[in-house]
């Protein structure tokens, strides 16, 4: 782990990955299932449950950007909804790094990859091997 280091991963999620989510935390709130209710909201379509959208740095900052990184702390904002079969691009970058405790200050960013429009931005805190 080296400071300004980087990672970009390329994601999309199905509305059977959303429905099995819902059906996993029981959060079935009709805004993420339901097209004719979510019609009628101000997004006009079902969005993505928030936290199963950032679901995805347990994946990068677990595996992909190095095994054995624990998990300290995360805050996030939610900026834009995000919606199933777009792309988005997930992006972490190492802002600090305190050696001496294995501590790293990750910030981390999803955006959409055609719009290059924020929808997710946030800051982590891993323990690192």
């Amino acid at each position: 782990m080296e400071l300004n280091q980087t990672y970009t991963h390329e994601f999309q999620y199905s509305q059977e990955q959303v429905n099995t989510y819902a059906q996993l935390t029981g959060d079935t709130n009709p805004v993420h299932l339901n097209a004719e209710f979510a019609a009628t909201t101000v997004f006009k379509r079902p969005i993505i449950h928030g936290m199963f959208s950032v679901g995805v740095f347990t994946m990068i900052l677990g595996t992909k950007f190095g095994e054995g990184n624990i998990y300290l702390k995360q805050n996030f904002e939610f900026l834009r909804p995000m919606f199933v079969d777009t792309l988005y691009h997930a992006k972490i970058t190492v802002v600090e790094i305190i050696e001496k405790k294995k501590h790293a200050r990750i910030e981390t960013i999803i955006y959409d990859a055609t719009t290059k429009k924020q929808t997710v931005r946030g800051e982590a805190w891993l323990q690192f091997p």
